[in-house]
């Protein structure tokens, strides 16, 4: 990062053709650094990075997320999310950051380092600064990495699309943590994440792509998973976002397939999650 609160960014390759093959921008948050310095540098090896949006949010924006949970799902229910917090960031959390830590440092040494890129610190995705930034940047699409919905006038900046890679097969699992809610319900063959197109829903624009691994639902955590369906797939993804760029990619058609709204795990999901899975390898 450089002293004007930049970063690097370099030249790409497509089809063995030194240049830029199309501009992109980065919307994440400043707490993950997997996005940050490792998808960073995904993105910058094969588009023309023109700029990183880093939301750095205000102390209420958490506070009011509670608030929307106890909305959807109720005080008692809540307090079930509470629990699996707690358990989490007692018993997993320690380890998933060595995990991770370890996950970063291999990205950035397959992607090496970035010339430098425009960047704006903001608290929302949707206000006029990031808007002006975003208009500056002239980008052909965004992949938007952030908690944060979108306003119709910032996802429709890009030329082609604003883009994001969500952890859960929509429109199954739409919203939060779709992973953890595949396969706290049961559902194994729809661990996996969804490459889709951003528009007005929740999760509900033109799919992509869908992208899996052989996971191991007995002994990882939900955090390895859904980091894992994009960490794993991360060159599928790029030939694929060159495709849409070029004109070629057709959306996956999901008509009459159950839509599903999800929120933030339970604790009670999760103990059932893991003894069917142990009984399963028993």
């Amino acid at each position: 990062m450089g002293a004007d609160g930049s970063t690097k960014s370099r030249s790409t390759k497509v089809d063995g053709q030194t240049g830029n093959a199309f501009r992109s921008v980065l919307i994440c948050h400043e707490d993950s650094l997997l996005d940050r310095e490792g998808l960073s540098r995904w993105l910058a090896s094969f588009s023309d990075l023109a700029g990183l949006v880093v939301l750095r949010e205000r102390s209420g924006r958490k506070f009011q997320r509670v608030k929307r949970e106890i909305k959807r799902v109720g005080i008692a229910r809540f307090a079930d999310v509470s629990a699996f917090r707690l358990y989490y960031k007692l018993f997993q959390a320690s380890a998933d950051t060595a995990w991770e830590a370890a996950l970063i440092a291999d990205l950035n040494k397959r992607f090496g380092d970035m010339d430098r890129v425009p960047m704006l610190v903001t608290h929302s995705p949707n206000s006029p600064e990031t808007e002006a930034f975003i208009r500056e940047c002239s980008a052909d699409i965004m992949i938007a990495r952030c908690k944060v919905i979108l306003n119709k006038r910032i996802f429709t900046l890009p030329s082609i699309g604003t883009f994001v890679m969500h952890p859960g097969i929509c429109p199954e699992y739409r919203n939060a943590h779709g992973c953890f809610w595949a396969l706290a319900s049961g559902d194994e063959k729809n661990v996996g994440m969804t490459l889709l197109k951003v528009d007005d829903g929740v999760d509900t624009g033109p799919i992509y792509g869908y992208y899996g691994y052989q996971f191991d639902a007995e002994r990882e955590s939900h955090f390895r998973i859904q980091t894992r369906v994009v960490t794993e797939n991360l060159d599928a993804v790029r030939d694929k976002l060159i495709e849409i760029v070029r004109g070629g990619a057709v959306p996956i058609d999901v008509s009459g397939r159950k839509s599903g709204v999800w929120g933030h795990p339970w604790l009670t999901k999760y103990i059932g999650w893991k003894r069917r899975a142990r009984s399963v390898h028993a």
